[in-house]
């Protein structure tokens, strides 16, 4: 009965470790030779960020028009910006309107950074927005890139929620309505429902609690994730020879490659 039990889980592990899904994640099998061990080490971003080779292909500047890179540039542009920002700036309903008033009339080139804040803002979302476009049209998210195609979706959701987190930071009239709008959506999510709002707005309406929560979240967890995941994008886009063209051969094509030529050796000795 073992016997049975242990072929059945052998049989249904290897249906899994060779299904379409877990070979867009993982580029090798498990660690149980030198070689896979060795590529347990390349293939991983966070033991090997850069990989060990980097195709031409992945280097030109070509049709792909950079908007990957502008997004980014927007991004370390918007970080930079952010923190000269957090100096000056209070979550506090009662002095956060203050702070951007103060920000753009008393701070020495406040108006200015604040501005280019603002509109590196509005310029990512457009970019990374025009970059997912360009993915789809040139069918670059077709395998073995269909892994790093769910990233950037999630990349784009949390641009999404870097701007929206970040428009309620001013505390004027047109945020404090523009979210209250967007989180009565909440309550409709499917299964989720209330809770989610709850989360967001932090009570029954946007307040000190909703100020406190989306200034978290904008300073700390949505750019850390995005930090997270731009790291395994742009791994995942070198190990697929870049984000268009043809892809480097996988690991199973090699091998089965040197066993004909071995085959082919053998054969003629």
């Amino acid at each position: 009965m073992s016997s049975t039990n242990k072929s059945l889980l052998d049989a249904a592990t290897e249906k899994i470790v060779e299904s379409q899904v877990w070979r867009s994640i993982f580029r090798h099998g498990y660690p149980d030779t030198p070689l896979n061990q060795s590529l347990v080490m390349m293939s991983n971003v966070f033991l090997h960020l850069h990989p060990v080779k980097v195709s031409r292909q992945a280097m030109k500047i070509t049709y792909t028009w950079c908007m990957g890179g502008i997004s980014f540039f927007l991004f370390l542009l918007l970080t930079i910006t952010g923190v000269f920002l957090m100096f000056y700036y209070v979550p506090d309903t009662t002095v956060a309107y203050q702070n951007i008033n103060q920000l753009s009339s008393a701070v020495s080139f406040g108006h200015l950074v604040r501005n280019m804040h603002r509109w590196a803002a509005h310029l990512m979302v457009v970019s990374v927005t025009l970059h997912m476009i360009r993915v789809f049209y040139h069918g670059a998210y077709k395998p073995p890139r269909e892994f790093n195609w769910v990233v950037g979706v999630l990349l784009f959701f949390v641009t999404l929620f870097l701007s929206f987190t970040g428009y309620l930071l001013p505390w004027d009239q047109i945020a404090i309505w523009a979210i209250t709008v967007g989180t009565n959506l909440a309550p409709y999510t499917p299964l989720l429902g209330n809770p989610v709002y709850k989360v967001l707005v932090g009570g029954g309406a946007v307040g000190q609690a909703t100020l406190i929560r989306f200034y978290v979240g904008h300073v700390i967890l949505l750019p850390l994730a995005g930090a997270i995941l731009m790291a395994v994008h742009f791994w995942r886009i070198r190990k697929d020879g870049g984000e268009a063209g043809p892809p480097p051969p996988s690991r199973r094509e090699l091998e089965a490659r040197a066993e004909r030529e071995q085959t082919v050796s053998g054969a003629r000795g």
